[in-house]
């Protein structure tokens, strides 16, 4: 709340009119109502006066927080958003920047929002290559890392990283990564956390952070399996990728994952074998799937978990379609070379750009 907002509401559980608290101060009730409209500000010697007269104190009439909590961060995300959809990524950015005037030390606050941007931007516009708004962002990453919440900065580190290699800037990179830790944590604090919950019979409050783990974890394994299988292709094992490609397929359904998972893989096999079909009938089963919304809380899986968002409409589904759709425009990425003028790849693109 800001300070005309706390003055006011304050003043009404008191139970005082505009004109008594006027005159308990020694000011005119008009400057009390152009302090209630934001038009004016008490004069910086009644502050002390007026916090007591209020019933408070000078951090809660100031509004000072050192930092915002983890909820409010959230909100704000969320705000950011839903401005984007209806003002434009520019009111978004600015409404971002007058944040961080509020908040200048917070790092948790500057990650999130440098992250959220940056998916907004990807989501609006379509690509982040040359967006001006980028070097800023950039430039949030690289104040966080130095931050003193470790896995804030080494959250920031990891966007960096990622900055630069595909910048090329190999040095860069590994210089980050080698101030990464090789492990989170010395043990893994989230089963201990799960065992004490299961001691005092907290069985829901378990599975749930049981659950969160399988997820997580569920997921790196199945990148990683598409990383081997690019190995593997690279080095012309073809049955060793086609094979791991098979085995990220199993996964996804084992673990009822989105269902996209299993055609990504399918569809990054057929690219680097530059099979046109398989591509194409890939990338249509992609491009359906992304649609479709994922549904986690039916699986035995994930039925403890709670989602506020899902995949459908403009979320991950449409930052992830928006970002195929960049990537096959690119004339930079000669792995689509071969797709690039085929006329269904174009028919898609002039359905989505």
């Amino acid at each position: 709340m800001k300070i005309n907002e706390i003055i006011r509401k304050k003043r009404l559980e008191k139970g005082y009119t505009q004109e008594q608290i006027a005159s308990f101060l020694g000011v005119s009730p008009p400057a009390v109502n152009k302090w209630e409209k934001a038009s004016s500000y008490p004069d910086i010697t009644l502050l002390p006066a007026l916090a007591r007269l209020l019933g408070t104190d000078l951090n809660t009439l100031l509004s000072f927080q050192e930092e915002p909590t983890k909820e409010e961060i959230e909100h704000f995300i969320n705000e950011l958003a839903s401005a984007a959809e209806t003002e434009g990524i520019d009111h978004a950015f600015r409404m971002a920047l007058d944040k961080f005037h509020q908040y200048p030390a917070s790092d948790s606050l500057l990650l999130h929002t440098a992250l959220a941007l940056e998916g907004l931007i990807l989501t609006h516009v379509g690509s982040t290559k040359d967006n001006p708004y980028m070097d800023t962002i950039e430039d949030l990453y690289r104040r966080v890392s130095k931050s003193n919440d470790k896995e804030v900065g080494n959250l920031a580190k990891s966007m960096l990283i990622s900055k630069h290699i595909g910048r090329k800037e190999f040095e860069a990179a590994e210089k980050l990564l080698k101030e990464l830790p090789d492990k989170k944590d010395a043990f893994d604090k989230r089963q201990l956390n799960a065992n004490l919950y299961l001691a005092q019979e907290e069985w829901a409050a378990a599975a749930q952070l049981i659950e969160q783990k399988i997820l997580s974890e569920i997921n790196v394994v199945v990148s990683s399996l598409y990383t081997l299988a690019e190995i593997a292709f690279k080095e012309n094992q073809i049955s060793d990728a086609e094979k791991l490609t098979h085995i990220a397929k199993q996964t996804t359904g084992l673990f009822d994952l989105w269902e996209c998972n299993a055609h990504i893989a399918d569809f990054l096999l057929a690219v680097a074998k530059k099979d046109t079909d398989r591509s194409l009938e890939a990338l249509r089963k992609l491009i359906t799937t992304l649609d479709k919304e994922w549904k986690p809380k039916e699986s035995v899986l994930y039925r403890h978990l709670s989602f506020k968002d899902t995949n459908k409409g403009t979320g991950i589904g449409q930052m992830m379609r928006l970002g195929i759709v960049s990537e096959l425009e690119n004339p930079e990425n000669h792995a689509y070379d071969f797709l690039r003028d085929h006329p269904d790849i174009q028919n898609l693109l002039g359905k989505y750009r």
